[in-house]
């Protein structure tokens, strides 16, 4: 790695910082492909990630730090030394893994193509927290959850566990701007952005109506779809579903109630927009929604649901009625302390290129889809 990181002075880490802070710099050099080090109660691990670095020769390393799920796709989760519940897996090969191997290792793409890996070995994990702080750290970054692991590797940035679970607080979020913003659904609306000082997602509610307390409003989470919301995807019914929201909504309004939809900035259901469309590409190859992402060594439902309960605690919504076809979305709010007083069905038409991905939802996640 060269002496110099970008951005960074070179004294970063003698400064004190916030713990929420610590996680944004180390987003940022992940994205950047700089290795940082991740701290937890039983150790640390500096970590190098397959996705972003920039390969050139002499990087080598023992083992890499891949998800639970990778590992089970390439066979050795049921190894003993792999087999901690949910935990990541460290690797080794008969030789050093190289960057370009490391990264094609991480990439489920050419999966079916070389579909004899390894053979591998999987190691015993002794900082499991840090290595689990370090599978969010990309999910949150974007990337395959793939690190070449290393001693004696410059660090761009150091972050631990418990800076994690600072910078997820959902009390980091407050609201930023408020306007007037008439719609096509109905014209007396308002919105609202929310964002947390060290985090580059911008959430956003849209009020539709006028806010009262008399009534519970209708309220739909949205998580953003560029593919459906923007592009007009039929892969997926995003679109159509945040669609029908606002009118259902509009609907209330014009009928002395009030609605509110919440605009998540968790693409993917949290996996981000790259990792998205991979998902995309292995589905092209057969897989369903559920697999795809295993595959990818990611989970299939990674939204933040904390994030929404704040949102509707800082409108002043503690009761409410929600527009949903997945009950565990309702029993999760309740957990948060939202009073869901009905669920209101949300079912659109399949079409040709979602049917699949709809009869998944239905079968696999629990969506009431009959």
């Amino acid at each position: 790695m060269g002496a110099a990181f970008g951005p960074y002075p070179a004294d970063h880490r003698d400064r004190p910082l916030s713990r929420s802070r610590n996680v944004a710099l180390a987003l940022d050099a992940l994205r950047h492909g700089w290795a940082i080090r991740v701290t937890g109660k039983d150790g640390e691990l500096d970590l190098l990630p397959a996705e972003t670095a920039f390969v050139q020769p002499g990087i080598y390393a023992a083992r890499l730090l891949i998800s639970d799920a990778r590992a089970a796709t390439l066979k050795l989760a049921n190894q003993r030394d792999a087999a901690v519940p949910e935990a990541p897996v460290l690797i080794r090969g008969a030789e050093p893994f190289s960057l370009s191997a490391a990264r094609n290792l991480a990439d489920p793409a050419q999966d079916l193509g070389s579909p004899m890996r390894g053979p591998f070995k999987a190691d015993p994990i002794e900082p499991v927290e840090a290595a689990t702080a370090a599978m969010e750290l990309a999910r949150l970054a974007g990337i395959l959850p793939a690190f070449m692991v290393s001693t004696g590797i410059e660090t761009a940035a150091e972050v631990s566990a418990a800076d994690l679970a600072q910078f997820k607080d959902p009390l980091n979020l407050t609201i930023q701007a408020r306007a007037r913003l008439p719609v096509h659904a109905c014209e007396h609306a308002e919105i609202v952005a929310f964002r947390a000082r060290d985090d580059l997602r911008e959430h956003v509610a849209l009020v539709i109506g006028t806010q009262t307390s008399e009534r519970d409003p209708l309220v739909r989470l949205h998580s953003e779809c560029l593919t459906g919301d923007v592009l007009g995807s039929l892969k997926c019914d995003c679109g159509p579903q945040l669609d029908a929201a606002l009118s259902q909504m509009a609907q209330e309004a014009n009928a002395g109630g009030w609605g509110v939809l919440l605009y998540l900035r968790q693409e993917g259901r949290g996996i981000g927009l790259v990792n998205k469309l991979r998902a995309y590409e292995l589905q092209d190859q057969g897989f369903d929604t559920v697999d795809a992402n295993e595959r990818l060594g990611l989970p299939s439902e990674a939204r933040d649901f904390p994030v929404a309960a704040r949102m509707l605690d800082l409108l002043g919504v503690n009761r409410l009625r929600l527009l949903t076809n997945n009950p565990q979305k309702v029993a999760t709010l309740q957990e948060l302390g939202v009073e869901v007083t009905e669920r209101v069905a949300h079912q659109l038409p399949a079409n040709p290129h979602n049917q699949r991905y709809l009869d998944t939802k239905r079968d696999r996640t629990g969506h009431l889809l009959r």
